[in-house]
């Protein structure tokens, strides 16, 4: 049976209604303080931050606009890209990335989203392009005409690159409580499509070639156990029919990236 307003007053003092009232409102306050931090742990887990890194030329953008599904109006973008750029990828199941585009170019704008990726905010994952020495040349500031670049030069400044790279990864690993991932992306896979199993044995670690020694010193400076390391080729057209390798199998590769990102997030 229940009492009416004014039998609850006589039963509980003024000094207990207080002190409820006082519990009730620093619980709210407590649930309300702590609700943007719940919040931002569950987009973490829904949505993980995926830095994508490489040098310029070798396809970041394209790679990430068909990870997205996105298609650029412009066409072919021009390469190398001074900013960051920003996608996110969605699934119907309410998963996805949200990807952050490091520029190639080593200018004080890399220089400063490779702290924002690393230190300011570290990412959940990595995805590190390289092209097997098939990067597009940049032309030098100033400079008019098409760039030219050797294999053998645009290999040795892939290898550069990643000296930087990986020992910022490495930086994040050892700071991080759980364990972050890196994929190692081979991109433009449809220019080498009879040499590809021997690009990806070239970045992989224990390979014993320039690239793998240092993949495996990242391995070490970070520690095994905090840092998973694939390696996976793929294509940088989207299935040209023209292309020397054909639209199924430049899909398969890219469904099979995506595929491994989800296990890696948690997601599949």
């Amino acid at each position: 049976m229940s009492h009416p307003p004014s039998r609850i007053r006589t039963i509980l003092p003024t000094s207990g209604r207080t002190a409820l009232g006082a519990t009730v409102a620093g619980g709210l306050l407590t649930g309300i303080a702590s609700a943007p931090e719940r919040l931002h742990r569950l987009l973490r887990r829904r949505f993980p931050m995926v830095a994508v890194t490489g040098m310029t030329g070798v396809g970041k953008s394209q790679l990430v606009d068909r990870l997205t599904r996105r298609t650029s109006a412009d066409g072919v973008m021009e390469v190398g890209s001074a900013v960051m750029e920003r996608r996110t990828r969605r699934s119907a199941r309410l998963h996805g990335f949200r990807f952050l585009v490091v520029p190639g170019d080593n200018a004080a704008t890399r220089l400063g989203a490779l702290d924002e990726v690393f230190h300011d905010e570290p990412v959940d994952g990595v995805i590190h392009v390289v092209a097997n020495g098939y990067a597009t040349p940049r032309r030098t500031a100033g400079t008019t005409g098409a760039a030219t670049a050797t294999r053998e030069e645009q290999l040795a400044a892939e290898l550069e690159d990643w000296t930087i790279t990986s020992h910022r990864i490495a930086s994040m690993a050892v700071r991080r409580q759980k364990p972050i991932w890196l994929v190692i992306a081979v991109t433009k896979a449809d220019l080498f499509p009879d040499d590809v199993e021997e690009a990806v044995h070239y970045y992989s670690p224990g390979s014993g070639t320039p690239f793998g020694d240092k993949v495996d010193a990242l391995r070490a400076l970070a520690g095994g156990a905090k840092l998973s390391i694939d390696v996976l080729p793929v294509s940088s057209q989207s299935g040209d029919r023209k292309s020397a390798m054909p639209p199924k199998r430049a899909n398969a590769m890219l469904d099979a990236l995506a595929a491994r990102m989800a296990q890696l997030s948690g997601h599949a």
